[in-house]
């Protein structure tokens, strides 16, 4: 019965049914994938732990009913000095924010002037109820088109939370359409070149269209669920399901493509192809599906909302490759990969296991298998001492590729002002009588500026605290454990402190956390899938040990190049937890795939030649799969942000390394080295190839 369904999309009506199932589904949920965007949220606070104390603050905050202010803070600056005509035009820049606020805007402040006469900064809060981002870029564009009239020579600049708010939300607007249009075009090219036919890449293509409508509107579900759902996740979900797609949908038409070769009707091929293959892209998915599930049990809330997302767009992405796919090949049959058409050839066929580059390329791994696998991981290892070279010190004004105006106007106010005046720690003091005791120790701390009272309500006392450095600075972060030890002595230990140094230090520590604690949990969901696929142990331990060593060579020789080639100005927290969960999960696919057709074949040549054989037969598709899935994460090159395509990079540069090096080498060498070995304890570790069962 499960045989039947599963090759429903290779009979003669069954294509077609399952097509129009698909058309269907398409039409129906077009209109909720048009929503995926307006339910994304960029805020800061949509990224933190729920329990880190700086999400306590934002709680505390809400009650006193400012947690959905955004201070926008207008930064005035003339290098030699401000002219009465700058004081004057300033004065009136305040009064038209008095008399005609922008939408959702309070009442500003007076003019500060620094000490030196060089600035003077205007302070108005921008309320944004339940994170709508729309209000809030509105406001900041109204704010800096009021600036356009501002005498010759005076430099201003929107900084603060809400600058920087609306310049990081700006960042993702259109992010999709920009990242749909460069993947899509990748792809298409990419297909062309691998099967040099003008037809066939519209099948892998329209199959991936399918599921990329659906996922984005069992995201739209999701977000409006209550998962947290950001800029970043949708743009990663894209390329996951692009690249997975086209993964998964290369390795079913090779098998296709062979199938065809061998027998004359096209629904038999399919058939037989859905049957060999299918099993081993089912397992990739699967283990794909349960890595990224995985992230849900991070305490980063944008990591864990990556996991459920990202794995139900490689789950669509599979049963799209399962189902249309198969029916739009049947469909279009041998014709579809004109002019290379395969035909059918009676009698024996000369098949790509006993011949071509691949078939000599594991001949000679086979001839020296010892010193190749240990030449090849010392390589690796040499490479993966680039990871002592990371820096986790990025800064969210750092972060920007581009020169954006919050960040110019942060440098001006630092140049002049306190550097934390646009961004102040914010410290609640839950017992009030002992606010006058906190707010001298924290007076007494060397890199505090100033501290003073702004509100009290329900949760205490809210103090503001001004810092020298810049809040967005390494200096400021790590000054955040200082800060909460010396609050919590004098104003007990429900002092709580807060703000923007804070929200990034926590970030900090939750990403730490995360990759101490999951992949270690991905790592043995993997084992026991490969374990399952394979009926072994030592080959599963084997492909994940090498994966492993993949990775690690990967973020090296990537943060060698982010430092001293691109000139990045650090590395994102969470990229090694990211690259990991990627690099891992979906080079552990190619993996999967060949050692499947490697234990097929085995169980009739034995360990050593059933090696060579899967790697003959399946290293053209597997390179083409890399060479696809490198491409579209370095799709993500395009963003204007450091930190994904930090991540595009990472898992390019990892998933190319891991197709050409280690899949095609080290995996093929360390094989023929234990030779029926790694198929233990499964009775096929104890006979050298024959006829008889599986094992």
């Amino acid at each position: 019965m499960l045989r039947r369904i599963a090759t429903l999309p290779s009979t003669r009506w069954g294509k077609w049914a399952v097509l129009a199932v698909w058309i269907i589904v398409v039409l129906a949920v077009g209109q909720a994938a048009g929503k995926f965007e307006d339910a994304q949220k960029n805020e800061s606070s949509s990224f933190l732990p729920g329990d880190a104390e700086s999400t306590r603050v934002l709680d505390a905050l809400d009650q006193f009913g400012s947690a959905d202010v955004a201070e926008a803070v207008v930064v005035f600056s003339r290098e030699a000095g401000l002219t009465a005509r700058d004081r004057a035009a300033i004065g009136a820049f305040r009064a038209s924010l008095a008399t005609d606020p922008p939408e959702a805007t309070g009442s500003p402040s007076r003019p500060i002037f620094s000490e030196d006469g060089k600035a003077a900064i205007v302070l108005a809060p921008v309320d944004v109820p339940d994170g709508e981002s729309a209000v809030l870029t509105g406001a900041v564009d109204d704010l800096r088109d009021r600036l356009a009239d501002a005498p010759e020579g005076l430099e201003t600049a929107v900084t603060g939370p809400a600058g920087f708010s609306a310049d990081a939300i700006k960042v993702f607007e259109g992010i999709n359409s920009t990242l749909l249009f460069a993947t899509a075009g990748l792809v298409f090219v990419l297909l062309v070149l691998i099967y040099r036919s003008p037809i066939f890449w519209f099948l892998p293509l329209v199959a991936v269209a399918f599921a990329e409508v659906t996922v984005r509107a069992i995201g739209y579900g999701l977000a409006s669920a209550g998962v947290v759902v950001n800029g970043q996740t949708a743009g990663i979900l894209l390329v996951l399901v692009f690249g997975a797609g086209t993964d998964y949908a290369l390795l079913l038409t090779a098998r296709y493509r062979e199938e065809l070769r061998r027998h004359e009707d096209k629904h038999e091929a399919m058939g037989l192809a859905l049957r060999r293959a299918g099993p081993a892209i089912l397992a990739s998915g699967v283990t794909n599906i349960c890595a990224l599930l995985v992230l849900a049990l991070a305490e980063v809330n944008g990591t864990a909302g990556l996991g459920p997302v990202g794995a139900m767009g490689v789950g669509v992405a599979m049963v799209a490759m399962l189902t249309v796919l198969p029916a739009l090949l049947t469909i279009g049959g041998r014709k579809a990969f004109w002019p290379f058409v395969p035909r059918y050839q009676e009698g024996e066929v000369a098949v790509p296991e006993e011949r071509g580059r691949w078939r000599r390329l594991g001949d000679r791994i086979a001839a020296s298998p010892r010193p190749i696998w240990i030449g090849t991981l010392a390589a690796l290892l040499v490479l993966a001492l680039g990871t002592l070279a990371f820096d986790k010190g990025i800064t969210q004004q750092e972060d920007f590729r581009n020169d954006v105006e919050s960040v110019t106007g942060q440098e001006l106010l630092s140049a002049s002002f306190p550097a934390g005046s646009a961004a102040p720690t914010d410290v609640i003091v839950p017992d009030r009588a002992k606010a006058a005791a906190v707010t001298r120790a924290l007076e007494a701390v060397p890199e505090v500026s100033s501290v003073r009272p702004l509100e009290e309500g329900p949760p205490g006392v809210r103090l503001a605290v001004t810092l020298d450095p810049d809040p967005y600075s390494p200096e400021a972060i790590d000054l955040v454990p200082h800060l909460r030890e010396v609050a919590k002595a004098s104003g007990g230990e429900d002092t709580l402190v807060g703000g923007p140094s804070a929200i990034t230090y926590d970030l900090n520590q939750a990403a730490q956390r995360d990759l101490l604690v999951l992949p270690p949990i991905v790592l043995l969901v993997i084992l026991v899938i490969i374990g399952i696929l394979l009926r072994a142990i030592v080959a599963p331990l084997l492909i994940v040990g090498t994966v492993i060593v993949s990775f690690l060579a990967s973020l090296g020789a990537s943060v060698l190049i982010f430092d001293y080639v691109f000139g990045f100005p650090g590395e994102d927290p969470s990229l090694p937890l990211f690259g990991f969960i990627f690099l891992v999960a979906l080079g552990v696919d190619y993996n999967i795939f060949l050692m499947a057709r490697v234990r097929e074949e085995s169980i009739r040549h034995g360990t050593r030649e059933g090696m060579i054989r899967g790697l003959a037969v399946t290293g053209a598709v597997i390179t083409s799969a890399g060479i696809v899935l490198a491409g579209t994460f370095s799709v993500l090159a395009v963003l204007p942000l450091v930190s994904l395509p930090e991540v595009g990079f990472l898992v390019a540069f990892g998933g190319l390394l891991d197709t050409f090096i280690v899949r095609s080498v080290l995996l093929p060498a360390t094989v023929i080295e234990l030779d029926r070995r790694i198929w233990w304890p499964s009775r096929l570790a104890a006979r050298d190839g024959d006829s008889q069962g599986s094992g």
